[in-house]
């Protein structure tokens, strides 16, 4: 596959601008991180529920109130996974993102069978499949965000004491394997990863993940000397994100396919909508979460 140097500028451009978002948003304060990650989460509804629609024309008749509440039950699945961080006196987003999602298990089955045409559980197991996709996984990141690990030592000085370190190697981590396999599938890439993504190859995607784990490696050796942090995580974590990240692409190309349509929204010229941009990390972020919890936590 032939490096396109004026789709490379499109993408570089974009992408730039990209990052400089996501880091505002990451680094500023735990508010940003949450309002952050809760535009990602609608955005990804959003597109979620037209490609299930394409796929489905049957989906795409689901009442307006379904269409939105589903949204608002995975977006208390966040406000859940928060922390005392988000705390209002008495009040609390956890206690919050509770109460609303009891009321959405309540009230939306009532909504439905008063106002929907027809009772379809192919289209609630549509909707039940998005909370699992896009919502948990987007809590689950959410629930990263506070966690540090008992090796975690800021250095005094650092200008973001209370940086999210884990969510930073994971999603600096699939930036890198998702460049990297772009940038050398297009320079020596020849052997075909999937028919579900023809312009995948081996070589990328080999080459992606092997620069991710070394980047990310000597990173975590450079940052140490302002965050304290076990290199071994920096290097696990990249494997995981280079891994999951890949197969996260090709379930929504998958979709993409499934639906007939090339990308999943318009949010970024040269990289699609937000399925396009998080699908990655959409399916990495659980199992980071799993080992986060597992050996870090």
């Amino acid at each position: 596959m032939a490096l396109n140097l004026a789709t490379l500028k499109t993408r570089s451009l974009t992408a730039a601008i990209f990052v400089v978002v996501m880091m505002v948003g990451l680094l500023w304060n735990h508010w940003s991180f949450f309002v952050l990650f809760s535009i990602i989460h609608f955005g990804c509804w959003n597109e979620y529920q037209k490609l299930v629609g394409k796929i489905d024309p049957d989906y795409a008749t689901i009442t307006p109130v379904h269409k939105y509440a589903v949204q608002i039950a995975g977006w208390s699945i966040m406000l859940f996974f928060t922390n005392d961080a988000y705390n209002f006196g008495e009040f609390s987003l956890h206690s919050i993102g509770w109460w609303l999602g009891l009321i959405c298990v309540f009230i939306l089955p009532v909504v439905e069978l008063l106002f929907a045409k027809n009772i379809s559980a192919k289209n609630i197991g549509y909707s039940l499949l998005g909370l699992l996709y896009i919502s948990l996984s987007w809590g689950l990141m959410i629930d990263l965000s506070g966690i540090r690990g008992l090796d975690y030592y800021p250095n005094p000085d650092f200008v973001f004491p209370e940086i999210p370190i884990i969510p930073l190697i994971l999603i600096v981590s699939i930036w890198i394997n998702d460049t990297m396999a772009y940038v050398v599938g297009s320079l020596i890439g020849k052997t075909p990863f999937s028919p579900i993504s023809p312009k995948k190859t081996w070589e990328g995607t080999i080459g992606g993940a092997i620069l991710a784990v070394i980047v990310m490696g000597l990173l975590g050796k450079w940052v140490h000397i302002w965050v304290k942090y076990p290199v071994h995580h920096w290097v696990i974590i990249a494997s995981i994100a280079a891994v999951m990240g890949t197969l996260g692409d090709l379930l929504e190309s998958k979709l993409k396919r499934m639906a007939n349509v090339k990308d999943s929204g318009s949010l970024m010229p040269g990289h699609g909508g937000f399925l396009d941009r998080f699908d990655s990390l959409l399916l990495a972020t659980p199992f980071v979460w799993l080992y986060v919890v597992l050996f870090i936590k």
